[in-house]
């Protein structure tokens, strides 16, 4: 039987029978010993298991050099998954507001576009809509702001946090007149992002205007417990115990709206023992 002619697919040569006279490359079709896919004639290693060509079956699928290299490989992708499983855990976790970051008593009766208890169709603070601030006066829009913020931040919502506290500063600095409230809010926006300092330095500035005004201790005393730096936090809560009673009687209405933090930090700071 006279052996059909072709051409060698290795040196492109004429070619006949199983082997190419020429540069010896088969030329018959070739099944894997491992797991019998089909195989080019050129091929050096199975597409399929990567077993090489010619291995015996139950032979090593690769040699030693090569199977350190892939595994090295698969050891790295798996490092970097988890790097990237953890960085999309970390920033779609729950944004915690600090522990004296109440929005206050506006914030319980009405939503932040100002459409009064449970917005127009009584079912609550809308989470994707920006409130209607155009027509409000530069203290309502920051007022706006930051119960927006805040309640973000109690509902875990991290998106609206991020995107709408640059906005609550930003409306923070066009304010015209500032007092003691504006200031221990944009004091807790600023612990929401992580900026300590700008909030020491606003609780520094509180007390320079109103010696003995409990913000400036709550800020202080707060931001101590977020470094875990507890005699900064005790010397907070003991300068808060010396001038708690004189404030109380002092009847300020910012003390009433956010008479919840007060009670929880004077609670806390009376653990410390008698009043020094």
């Amino acid at each position: 039987m006279t052996a059909t002619a072709t051409t060698c697919p290795a040196c492109g040569g004429p070619a006949s029978g199983n082997f190419c006279s020429a540069c010896g490359a088969s030329l018959v079709p070739r099944t894997c010993a491992g797991c019998r896919a089909d195989l080019s004639p050129l091929a050096r290693f199975c597409h399929r298991c990567g077993r090489p060509v010619g291995a015996a079956p139950g032979g090593p699928s690769l040699p030693a050099r090569e199977r350190t290299a892939w595994l090295v490989a698969a050891g790295l992708c798996v490092v970097l998954l988890s790097l990237i499983v953890f960085k999309v855990i970390r920033e779609a976790g729950p944004a915690a507001a600090p522990e004296m970051a109440n929005a206050g008593a506006q914030s319980a009766s009405e939503d932040v576009s100002g459409t009064g208890p449970g917005g127009a169709s009584g079912g609550g603070p809308s989470a994707g809509t920006p409130p209607d601030i155009s027509q409000m006066s530069p203290r309502e829009r920051f007022d706006r702001l930051f119960n927006r913020v805040m309640q973000a931040a109690e509902r875990g919502d991290t998106a609206q946090v991020v995107r709408f506290t640059p906005m609550a500063l930003g409306a923070y600095g066009q304010l015209d007149s500032i007092d003691a409230d504006a200031r221990y809010h944009a004091a807790v926006l600023r612990m929401q992002v992580g900026d300590m300092a700008g909030a020491l330095a606003l609780a520094d500035t509180i007390l320079a205007r109103d010696p003995g005004h409990l913000f400036g201790y709550i800020i202080r005393g707060t931001v101590a417990g977020l470094r875990n730096d507890t005699p900064r936090r005790q010397q907070a809560e003991r300068d808060f115990r010396a001038h708690f009673a004189a404030e109380s009687a002092a009847g300020r209405q910012e003390y009433q709206e956010h008479q919840p933090v007060i009670d929880e930090f004077k609670q806390s700071a009376e653990s410390l023992g008698p009043k020094p």
